[in-house]
């Protein structure tokens, strides 16, 4: 029984971080997935893949490992690559290539 903690990031479908300060501890699934032939839902019997928890750190979370002896592995978040800028930097008079309709 092994777990993965990491840090969920931003999702693509909104501009907001909303539940991305948060870590989150996850079960890796004992028995792999099945696929239905009759309806095609994937399923499976494996009980602790529908556990879920939720830590304010990261030190929380490998402190509730820890003391309930469960294997772990930590997954550093990763940096956003894209810069900030803002919406009127498109129209300044010094910018590098001119705008133009």
């Amino acid at each position: 029984m092994s777990a993965r903690i990491y840090s969920p990031a931003k999702t693509a479908m909104q501009s907001g971080k909303a539940k991305t300060g948060n870590w989150v501890l996850e079960y890796d699934p004992a028995i792999p997935r099945k696929i239905d032939p009759l309806m095609g839902y994937t399923s499976s019997r494996d009980m602790k893949s529908q556990i879920r928890l939720t830590f304010e750190t990261k030190e929380e979370a490998i402190a509730y490992a820890e003391k309930y002896g469960i294997d772990y592995r930590v997954q550093e978040p990763k940096e956003a690559k894209r810069r900030q800028i803002s919406y009127s930097d498109n129209f300044r008079y010094d910018r590098k290539t001119p705008w133009t309709h």
